[in-house]
Protein backbone atom coordinates (compact mmCIF):
# COMPACT_ATOMS: atom_id res chain seq x y z
CA UNK A 1 0.00 0.00 0.00
CA UNK A 2 1.61 3.19 -1.22
CA UNK A 3 0.65 6.11 1.57
CA UNK A 4 0.14 9.60 -0.08
CA UNK A 5 -0.17 13.72 1.23
CA UNK A 6 -0.89 16.85 0.07
CA UNK A 7 1.26 19.49 -1.10
CA UNK A 8 -0.32 23.42 -1.23
CA UNK A 9 -0.74 25.45 -4.44
CA UNK A 10 -3.50 27.66 -2.58
CA UNK A 11 -3.61 29.70 0.45
CA UNK A 12 -1.03 30.36 3.14
CA UNK A 13 1.64 27.53 2.34
CA UNK A 14 2.14 28.67 -1.24
CA UNK A 15 5.72 30.71 -0.31
CA UNK A 16 8.38 28.31 -2.15
CA UNK A 17 9.95 27.77 1.17
CA UNK A 18 6.66 25.97 2.80
CA UNK A 19 5.89 24.04 -0.54
CA UNK A 20 9.85 22.57 -0.50
CA UNK A 21 9.17 22.25 3.23
CA UNK A 22 6.25 19.92 2.82
CA UNK A 23 7.63 17.85 -0.35
CA UNK A 24 11.42 17.55 1.63
CA UNK A 25 9.28 16.35 4.79
CA UNK A 26 6.89 14.26 2.93
CA UNK A 27 10.51 12.18 1.61
CA UNK A 28 11.52 11.76 4.38
CA UNK A 29 9.21 10.47 6.51
CA UNK A 30 8.77 7.88 3.57
CA UNK A 31 5.22 9.10 1.96
CA UNK A 32 5.36 7.33 -1.62
CA UNK A 33 4.18 10.48 -3.36
CA UNK A 34 2.29 13.72 -2.92
CA UNK A 35 -0.37 15.32 -4.39
CA UNK A 36 -1.04 18.81 -6.11
CA UNK A 37 -4.33 20.48 -7.09
CA UNK A 38 -5.60 21.92 -10.31
CA UNK A 39 -6.78 25.91 -10.85
CA UNK A 40 -5.58 28.16 -12.88
CA UNK A 41 -8.24 31.05 -12.46
CA UNK A 42 -10.91 31.27 -9.94
CA UNK A 43 -13.82 33.73 -10.93
CA UNK A 44 -15.16 35.92 -7.75
CA UNK A 45 -19.05 34.73 -8.64
CA UNK A 46 -19.64 30.77 -8.99
CA UNK A 47 -22.90 29.18 -9.94
CA UNK A 48 -21.19 25.57 -10.62
CA UNK A 49 -21.63 23.37 -8.22
CA UNK A 50 -18.49 22.00 -6.37
CA UNK A 51 -18.99 18.19 -6.06
CA UNK A 52 -17.73 17.20 -3.02
CA UNK A 53 -19.70 19.43 0.08
CA UNK A 54 -23.60 19.06 0.65
CA UNK A 55 -24.03 22.77 -0.01
CA UNK A 56 -22.02 23.05 -3.59
CA UNK A 57 -19.69 26.03 -2.37
CA UNK A 58 -16.27 25.57 -3.16
CA UNK A 59 -14.52 25.75 0.02
CA UNK A 60 -11.02 27.77 -0.77
CA UNK A 61 -12.86 30.24 -3.00
CA UNK A 62 -11.12 32.79 -4.94
CA UNK A 63 -9.48 34.98 -2.92
CA UNK A 64 -6.37 33.16 -2.03
CA UNK A 65 -2.77 33.10 -3.99
CA UNK A 66 -2.67 30.11 -6.21
CA UNK A 67 0.08 28.74 -8.11
CA UNK A 68 -0.22 26.69 -11.31
CA UNK A 69 -0.34 22.89 -10.65
CA UNK A 70 2.36 21.83 -13.44
CA UNK A 71 4.57 24.67 -12.40
CA UNK A 72 4.50 23.42 -8.76
CA UNK A 73 4.76 19.90 -9.93
CA UNK A 74 8.21 20.60 -11.13
CA UNK A 75 9.02 22.94 -8.51
CA UNK A 76 8.54 19.88 -6.03
CA UNK A 77 10.37 17.38 -8.48
CA UNK A 78 13.50 19.88 -8.27
CA UNK A 79 13.49 19.91 -4.19
CA UNK A 80 13.27 16.21 -4.02
CA UNK A 81 14.78 12.95 -5.51
CA UNK A 82 12.33 9.88 -4.59
CA UNK A 83 8.84 11.09 -4.08
CA UNK A 84 6.27 10.65 -6.56
CA UNK A 85 4.26 13.73 -7.77
CA UNK A 86 0.35 12.94 -8.43
CA UNK A 87 -1.82 15.52 -10.24
CA UNK A 88 -5.08 15.96 -7.67
CA UNK A 89 -6.49 15.90 -10.68
CA UNK A 90 -5.28 17.78 -13.33
CA UNK A 91 -8.44 19.73 -15.40
CA UNK A 92 -7.89 18.39 -18.91
CA UNK A 93 -9.50 20.65 -21.00
CA UNK A 94 -7.66 23.87 -19.26
CA UNK A 95 -4.97 23.40 -21.82
CA UNK A 96 -4.27 22.74 -25.40
CA UNK A 97 -3.67 19.14 -26.10
CA UNK A 98 -0.30 19.40 -27.74
CA UNK A 99 1.09 21.66 -25.31
CA UNK A 100 -0.19 19.78 -22.19
CA UNK A 101 1.53 16.57 -23.91
CA UNK A 102 4.90 18.30 -23.86
CA UNK A 103 4.54 19.61 -20.28
CA UNK A 104 3.92 16.50 -18.94
CA UNK A 105 6.69 14.63 -20.78
CA UNK A 106 9.02 17.60 -19.42
CA UNK A 107 8.01 17.05 -16.18
CA UNK A 108 8.45 13.02 -16.27
CA UNK A 109 11.84 13.67 -17.87
CA UNK A 110 13.25 16.06 -15.63
CA UNK A 111 12.01 14.22 -12.52
CA UNK A 112 13.26 11.03 -13.81
CA UNK A 113 9.90 9.21 -14.17
CA UNK A 114 8.06 10.40 -10.97
CA UNK A 115 5.29 11.74 -12.62
CA UNK A 116 1.42 10.13 -11.76
CA UNK A 117 -0.72 11.84 -13.96
CA UNK A 118 -4.29 12.07 -11.90
CA UNK A 119 -7.12 13.75 -14.73
CA UNK A 120 -10.23 14.53 -14.69
CA UNK A 121 -13.15 16.67 -16.73
CA UNK A 122 -13.59 19.56 -14.90
CA UNK A 123 -16.49 20.94 -12.68
CA UNK A 124 -16.32 24.88 -12.48
CA UNK A 125 -18.31 26.09 -15.92
CA UNK A 126 -16.93 29.99 -14.93
CA UNK A 127 -13.36 28.64 -14.74
CA UNK A 128 -13.18 27.04 -17.98
CA UNK A 129 -14.82 30.55 -19.63
CA UNK A 130 -12.11 32.86 -18.00
CA UNK A 131 -9.64 30.40 -19.04
CA UNK A 132 -10.80 30.03 -22.80
CA UNK A 133 -11.39 26.26 -23.61
CA UNK A 134 -13.31 24.63 -25.86
CA UNK A 135 -17.26 24.61 -24.54
CA UNK A 136 -18.02 23.23 -21.18
CA UNK A 137 -20.27 20.83 -22.26
CA UNK A 138 -17.70 19.22 -24.62
CA UNK A 139 -15.49 18.82 -21.72
CA UNK A 140 -15.66 14.88 -21.25
CA UNK A 141 -14.56 14.47 -25.33
CA UNK A 142 -11.75 16.93 -24.81
CA UNK A 143 -10.71 14.92 -22.24
CA UNK A 144 -10.83 11.63 -23.91
CA UNK A 145 -9.44 13.01 -27.25
CA UNK A 146 -6.67 15.07 -25.52
CA UNK A 147 -5.54 11.83 -23.62
CA UNK A 148 -5.25 9.69 -27.10
CA UNK A 149 -3.24 12.54 -28.57
CA UNK A 150 -0.33 12.55 -25.74
CA UNK A 151 -0.36 8.77 -25.68
CA UNK A 152 -0.06 9.05 -29.63
CA UNK A 153 3.17 12.23 -29.37
CA UNK A 154 4.53 9.83 -26.16
CA UNK A 155 4.98 6.47 -28.10
CA UNK A 156 4.68 6.68 -32.03
CA UNK A 157 8.12 7.91 -33.61
CA UNK A 158 5.84 9.15 -36.08
CA UNK A 159 2.84 10.79 -34.30
CA UNK A 160 0.16 11.72 -35.72
CA UNK A 161 -3.68 12.38 -35.09
CA UNK A 162 -6.74 13.89 -36.32
CA UNK A 163 -9.55 14.73 -34.37
CA UNK A 164 -12.20 16.94 -33.70
CA UNK A 165 -9.71 19.11 -30.89
CA UNK A 166 -6.71 18.06 -32.31
CA UNK A 167 -4.49 17.33 -35.28
CA UNK A 168 -1.42 17.16 -35.85
CA UNK A 169 1.17 15.22 -38.76
CA UNK A 170 4.91 15.42 -39.80
CA UNK A 171 5.75 16.49 -35.95
CA UNK A 172 8.86 15.62 -34.30
CA UNK A 173 7.94 14.74 -30.85
CA UNK A 174 11.03 14.66 -28.26
CA UNK A 175 12.31 13.39 -25.57
CA UNK A 176 9.73 10.76 -24.92
CA UNK A 177 8.76 10.52 -21.64
CA UNK A 178 11.11 7.95 -19.18
CA UNK A 179 7.82 6.19 -18.17
CA UNK A 180 6.45 3.97 -21.04
CA UNK A 181 3.39 5.05 -20.35
CA UNK A 182 3.37 7.65 -18.12
CA UNK A 183 0.47 5.84 -15.64
CA UNK A 184 -3.19 7.73 -15.24
CA UNK A 185 -5.31 7.36 -12.64
CA UNK A 186 -8.92 8.70 -13.49
CA UNK A 187 -10.61 11.15 -10.89
CA UNK A 188 -14.24 11.22 -10.31
CA UNK A 189 -17.09 9.17 -8.80
CA UNK A 190 -19.93 9.40 -11.64
CA UNK A 191 -20.76 6.96 -14.62
CA UNK A 192 -18.82 9.05 -16.98
CA UNK A 193 -15.42 8.61 -15.45
CA UNK A 194 -16.36 5.15 -14.23
CA UNK A 195 -16.56 4.61 -18.57
CA UNK A 196 -13.33 6.52 -18.68
CA UNK A 197 -11.23 4.69 -16.40
CA UNK A 198 -12.58 1.46 -17.77
CA UNK A 199 -11.54 2.29 -21.44
CA UNK A 200 -7.96 3.52 -20.92
CA UNK A 201 -7.32 4.44 -17.24
CA UNK A 202 -4.14 2.52 -15.26
CA UNK A 203 -6.12 3.50 -12.00
CA UNK A 204 -9.44 4.56 -10.51
CA UNK A 205 -9.10 7.13 -8.42
CA UNK A 206 -12.27 8.76 -6.06
CA UNK A 207 -12.70 10.95 -3.64
CA UNK A 208 -15.11 9.28 -1.34
CA UNK A 209 -17.19 12.17 0.12
CA UNK A 210 -19.07 13.18 -3.25
CA UNK A 211 -22.64 13.86 -2.29
CA UNK A 212 -24.60 12.94 -5.49
CA UNK A 213 -22.12 9.31 -5.86
CA UNK A 214 -20.80 8.69 -2.29
CA UNK A 215 -17.96 6.70 -1.96
CA UNK A 216 -17.96 6.67 2.12
CA UNK A 217 -18.62 3.42 3.39
CA UNK A 218 -17.01 -0.13 2.32
CA UNK A 219 -20.09 -1.33 0.86
CA UNK A 220 -20.83 2.00 -1.31
CA UNK A 221 -17.03 1.44 -2.25
CA UNK A 222 -17.52 -1.99 -3.49
CA UNK A 223 -20.12 -1.23 -5.20
CA UNK A 224 -18.43 1.02 -7.07
CA UNK A 225 -15.41 -1.11 -7.68
CA UNK A 226 -17.97 -3.94 -9.31
CA UNK A 227 -19.65 -1.50 -11.80
CA UNK A 228 -16.31 -0.26 -12.60
CA UNK A 229 -14.98 -4.08 -13.15
CA UNK A 230 -18.01 -4.79 -15.13
CA UNK A 231 -17.39 -1.56 -17.61
CA UNK A 232 -13.50 -2.63 -17.56
CA UNK A 233 -15.02 -5.70 -18.99
CA UNK A 234 -17.35 -4.52 -20.81
CA UNK A 235 -14.26 -2.47 -22.65
CA UNK A 236 -12.82 -5.27 -23.58
CA UNK A 237 -9.81 -4.94 -21.04
CA UNK A 238 -8.63 -7.06 -18.39
CA UNK A 239 -10.45 -5.67 -14.70
CA UNK A 240 -7.79 -6.58 -13.00
CA UNK A 241 -5.31 -4.18 -15.03
CA UNK A 242 -7.02 -1.17 -13.60
CA UNK A 243 -5.85 -0.51 -9.79
CA UNK A 244 -7.78 0.93 -7.21
CA UNK A 245 -6.39 4.41 -5.84
CA UNK A 246 -8.66 6.60 -3.36
CA UNK A 247 -8.49 10.17 -1.91
CA UNK A 248 -9.13 11.18 1.53
CA UNK A 249 -9.46 14.95 2.12
CA UNK A 250 -9.00 15.27 5.44
CA UNK A 251 -6.87 13.82 8.76
CA UNK A 252 -7.36 12.02 11.70
CA UNK A 253 -9.45 13.89 14.26
CA UNK A 254 -10.98 16.33 11.45
CA UNK A 255 -14.53 14.58 11.97
CA UNK A 256 -15.80 12.42 14.80
CA UNK A 257 -17.38 9.09 13.97
CA UNK A 258 -20.17 8.40 11.46
CA UNK A 259 -22.23 6.17 10.44
CA UNK A 260 -24.55 5.42 7.27
CA UNK A 261 -27.17 2.99 7.36
CA UNK A 262 -25.72 1.21 10.00
CA UNK A 263 -22.36 1.18 8.20
CA UNK A 264 -19.30 3.38 9.83
CA UNK A 265 -18.44 5.81 7.21
CA UNK A 266 -14.53 5.14 6.07
CA UNK A 267 -11.70 8.07 7.52
CA UNK A 268 -14.04 9.60 10.14
CA UNK A 269 -12.90 9.25 14.19
CA UNK A 270 -9.24 8.81 15.27
CA UNK A 271 -5.76 7.26 13.95
CA UNK A 272 -6.80 3.89 14.99
CA UNK A 273 -9.91 4.46 12.45
CA UNK A 274 -7.74 5.80 10.08
CA UNK A 275 -5.63 2.76 10.06
CA UNK A 276 -8.37 0.34 10.34
CA UNK A 277 -9.63 2.03 7.10
CA UNK A 278 -6.64 1.67 5.09
CA UNK A 279 -6.03 -2.09 5.99
CA UNK A 280 -10.01 -2.85 5.02
CA UNK A 281 -9.39 -0.88 1.61
CA UNK A 282 -6.24 -2.94 1.14
CA UNK A 283 -7.79 -6.07 1.54
CA UNK A 284 -10.09 -4.62 -1.46
CA UNK A 285 -7.12 -4.26 -3.41
CA UNK A 286 -6.64 -0.83 -2.94
CA UNK A 287 -3.09 0.06 -3.79
CA UNK A 288 -2.70 4.06 -3.34
CA UNK A 289 -4.51 5.81 -0.63
CA UNK A 290 -3.22 9.94 0.08
CA UNK A 291 -4.78 12.56 3.02
CA UNK A 292 -4.85 15.97 2.91
CA UNK A 293 -2.90 16.68 6.23
CA UNK A 294 -2.93 20.60 6.14
CA UNK A 295 -2.95 22.79 9.52
CA UNK A 296 -3.44 26.61 9.31
CA UNK A 297 0.55 26.77 9.36
CA UNK A 298 3.40 25.23 8.36
CA UNK A 299 4.35 24.04 11.74
CA UNK A 300 1.28 22.81 12.19
CA UNK A 301 0.95 20.82 8.63
CA UNK A 302 4.38 19.22 9.57
CA UNK A 303 3.08 18.20 13.08
CA UNK A 304 0.01 16.58 11.06
CA UNK A 305 2.36 14.77 8.65
CA UNK A 306 4.65 13.18 11.35
CA UNK A 307 1.52 11.99 13.89
CA UNK A 308 0.31 10.51 10.87
CA UNK A 309 3.38 8.75 10.14
CA UNK A 310 3.66 7.79 13.49
CA UNK A 311 0.13 6.73 14.30
CA UNK A 312 -1.59 5.74 11.42
CA UNK A 313 1.50 4.60 8.84
CA UNK A 314 3.64 3.20 11.26
CA UNK A 315 0.84 0.64 11.99
CA UNK A 316 -0.13 -0.89 8.79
Amino acid sequence: MQIGCSAPTSGALTDPDSIARIATEAEMLGFAYVTVSDHIIIPTDIGSRYPYTDSGEFPSGALVDRHEQLMTAMFIAAKTSKLRIVTSVMVVPHRPPVLTAKLLATLDVLSKGRLTLGIGAGWMQEEFEAVGTPPFAERGAVTDETMMACRELWSKDDPRFDGKYVKFSNVVFQPKPVQRPIPIWIGGESGPALRRTAAYGDAWYPIGTNPAHPMDTLTRYQAGVARLRMLTEKAGRDPASVALSYRVSSNPEAQPKGSVDGERKLFTGGAADFAGDIRSLRDLGVTSVDFGLFGPTLAATLDNMRRFHDEVAAKL
